[in-house]
């Protein structure tokens, strides 16, 4: 029995390579019990682990038979804090913007999925060498990895059938270069949004550029997902573009090194630290200086970083012809999936997609908010996304959807914010209440228990009001008390504690020193 059970096995293994390699119909499998649902995940970093773990977690009684797969193009899990593997210049991108110096900027307490905290003796802001073991430690804790094929790039997804009914046609590409073909009920995007940058041009960088080489002069323009080391830079003088995090660490990095920095941002209140001048936006250049909308300039610069973020594609639904890309756009065409650039529409919940191409639960997003810490929006989001997946009737008609959306979309211009600018940006810090309000959808249509308690645990909530924890942590390090500090400190409940102690420390040294800081951003 032994050996007929092995070769069974195997002849089925044979048959489903042969499927994967696109040399079978799917008629072969008829004779086998048919799988309930299939879903592809594209995307192995906080987002695409965390749908993962959620679908895989659910009650066998309703994912029972279900096919799980999760492409990842990279060599490992981590997305975005998995390093390159070497250098990279334009006109190729880099896998990813992160360079060797990146610490967090927000306290790890409040990144982590709910229930896994980080490693004892971690720091508060860690070094991104952290946050990627963190992932991984994630994935084999909760046994994913069987599940991830690594290496394998989907390349397009299309929709074959009505807005009822059908199947997303995957084209997937593996090490070996191989075209697989496959078929989904359910794809899932979780390949984050820092793939594309975002490069402004300004009225006369030509000839600043061309002016650089006749003078025997090396001038270059760069988007901050090429920078890596502030050395580079040394004894030249160099322009930051943008108050982002990649924006507001490269002008302090390399005030360290270089001859001169300017860093120029939109806002005043939003400078780097250290030695570094700030200017406001630039207007435009001339043949040997940068000028900016106050009329100042800076002359003698020998690069120009643009902080300046990252465009919101999709490529491989582009070429699938699901997603429409019309820059600067504020109305659906047709109520297709379209992006601007910097908004993703029409969603539900930031989420599912209501083109009326495919059924409402059949295309979902995880991880498109920004200004919220990724590992519990993440969360929530997947909680939200597996159960509709696994029950599309738990949401409205399209129609009363699309209503919703409107509806939320008139709320933000009320209050002065345009959607279609600000994109999936939780305004306000409306982030905890977003994700509450997924997981009290489903509770109140009965898909989970409720037990009393909100799903954005109290200590985030107020975590998300200390001000003085990133100062008071560098205080820390500078007395060499990382730790006194750390010692003991391995769950959740006793990272809040700390950071709780931390902020009253902090806080209470600086009105004791007469000490006045701008107020930190809180984006989490």
């Amino acid at each position: 029995m032994f050996g007929l059970r092995q070769l069974v096995l195997s002849l089925i293994s044979y048959v489903l390579l042969q499927n994967e390699e696109g040399n079978y119909p799917q008629a072969v499998f008829q004779h086998i019990t048919p799988v309930n649902k299939s879903v592809a995940i594209v995307g192995a970093g906080s987002a695409g682990l965390a749908v993962l773990k959620t679908l895989v977690g659910l009650p066998d009684e309703l994912r029972s038979g279900w096919e799980i797969v999760l492409y990842e193009q990279r060599r490992d899990v981590g997305g975005i804090w998995l390093p390159d593997p070497q250098s990279v210049h334009p006109p190729d991108l880099p896998e990813t913007p992160l360079y060797p110096l990146l610490h967090t900027n927000i306290p790890v307490p409040t990144m982590t999925y709910p229930g896994f905290p980080f490693s004892p003796g971690t720091p508060l802001y860690p070094s991104h060498e952290c946050v990627e073991q963190y992932h991984q430690d994630y994935a084999s804790h909760f046994n994913l990895i069987p599940y991830i094929l690594l290496n394998h790039t989907v390349l397009s997804s299309s929709w074959i059938g009505t807005p009822d009914k059908g199947r997303w046609e995957v084209t997937v590409q593996d090490h070996n270069g191989r075209e697989i073909h496959k078929s989904f009920d359910h794809v899932v995007v979780a390949n984050g949004h820092n793939h594309e940058p975002h490069i402004p041009t300004y009225a006369g960088q030509e000839d600043w550029l061309r002016s650089g080489i006749e003078s025997s002069q090396t001038r270059e323009i760069l988007h901050s997902i090429f920078y890596r080391k502030p050395e580079r830079y040394a004894n030249q003088t160099v322009v930051v573009v943008g108050s982002g995090a990649s924006g507001q660490d490269a002008a302090s990095q390399l005030a360290l090194h270089a001859r001169k920095v300017y860093h120029s941002v939109r806002s005043l209140s939003d400078p780097a630290s250290g030695p570094v001048e700030i200017k406001p936006e630039i207007s435009h250049f001339t043949s040997d200086s940068v000028v900016f909308a106050d009329g100042s300039t800076a002359l003698d610069v020998d690069s120009v970083i643009l902080g300046t973020g990252y465009e919101l594609r999709v490529p491989f639904l582009e070429r699938g012809g699901e997603v429409l890309v019309t820059p600067k756009s504020s109305e659906p065409v047709d109520y297709a999936l379209t992006t601007n650039l910097r908004y993703l529409f029409p969603l539900h919940q930031h989420i599912f997609s209501l083109s009326n191409s495919y059924p409402t639960n059949a295309l979902a997003f995880i991880g498109l908010p920004s200004l919220a810490a990724s590992c519990p929006s993440d969360t929530a989001q997947s909680i939200y996304a597996a159960h509709i997946i696994a029950n599309g009737s738990l949401l409205n008609s399209r129609e009363e959807l699309l209503q919703e959306l409107e509806a939320s979309e008139d709320n933000l211009r009320s209050r002065g914010y345009d959607p279609y600018y600000i994109g999936h940006r939780m305004v306000d810090g409306s982030t905890f209440d977003y994700q509450d309000g997924l997981i009290d959808y489903l509770k109140a249509r009965g898909a989970l228990p409720d037990n009393g308690t909100s799903f954005v645990e109290g200590w985030r909530r107020e975590a998300g009001r200390y001000q003085y924890l990133k100062r008071g942590w560098k205080r820390v390090e500078e007395l060499g008390q990382q730790r006194e500090w750390l010692r003991g400190v391995e769950t959740e409940a006793e990272w809040a504690d700390m950071m709780k102690r931390l902020d009253r420390w902090q806080g209470g040294w600086e009105m004791q020193h007469g000490l006045v800081f701008p107020k930190e951003k809180i984006i989490f």
